[in-house]
């Protein structure tokens, strides 16, 4: 059974999505603010996070860059404002997903599911191979989930991971944002083209980090793994 923590600060909004994961058989912890998020975090660890932006005490964004600190749970965000601003800035901090406020119940449960999926899926079911994928400094370890340029190791999220992943498998190929929602998640049907932008920013930043700069940009038709 998963655990899931609901962070918002509307009780309604935590009954709501309370009893629609209940129903799906998921364990639920609560927080009214983003504080009370990092207590219960450290108490009773989830599977995933949903948090709302617009908190007391302490905001979603600022409770995600606590978290990103020591962890690479899964967090969908929760939010009231359709900003596209707030939308990439949640992401960019190392956000999986962005539901805006109303929302189904249905639709927030396959999003869960979809973001577990890849959680669980990624590091034990390579597409191609059992072994680690490497391209010249940059290499791969599905199995135990982690990313290397050289010797040093580079922290990504599941949803980062997934897409440079399939960027590894075929080095030089372009792949459209298309083909990087199909390969990359569960569930791409709720996914935008400006969310795999996003995510792309992300791991751009994180591989400058160590000085690499592989992923190049096909203007008008996506993403490919140059050298490296």
């Amino acid at each position: 059974m998963n655990r899931i923590l609901i962070v918002d600060d509307d009780a309604h909004i935590r009954d709501v999505l309370r009893y629609a994961l209940n129903k799906e058989g998921f364990e639920i912890v609560e927080a009214e603010n983003g504080q009370q998020a990092l207590q219960r975090f450290e108490s009773d660890p989830p599977d995933l996070v949903i948090l709302d932006i617009m908190m007391p005490e302490l905001d979603g964004i600022s409770a995600c860059r606590e978290l990103r600190k020591t962890s690479q749970v899964p967090i969908i965000f929760l939010s009231s404002k359709d900003d596209e601003i707030d939308r990439i800035l949640g992401l960019e901090l190392g956000g999986d997903d962005y539901i805006t406020k109303p929302f189904s119940p249905r639709e927030l449960v396959a999003r869960v599911r979809a973001v577990l999926r890849r959680v669980s899926e990624t590091p034990a079911d390579p597409p191609q191979s059992d072994h680690p994928l490497q391209h010249g400094r940059l290499k791969i370890d599905p199995h135990q989930f982690k990313v290397f340029w050289q010797d040093e190791e580079i922290v990504f999220t599941v949803t980062e991971f997934g897409l440079l992943r399939v960027l590894i498998q075929q080095p030089g190929r372009v792949f459209s944002r298309e083909a990087l929602m199909e390969s990359a998640y569960d569930f791409n049907n709720v996914v935008s083209d400006r969310t795999i932008d996003s995510h792309m920013r992300r791991v751009r930043a994180k591989l400058d980090t160590v000085g690499a700069n592989p992923i190049e940009t096909v203007h008008g038709v996506g993403y490919k793994l140059g050298d490296c």
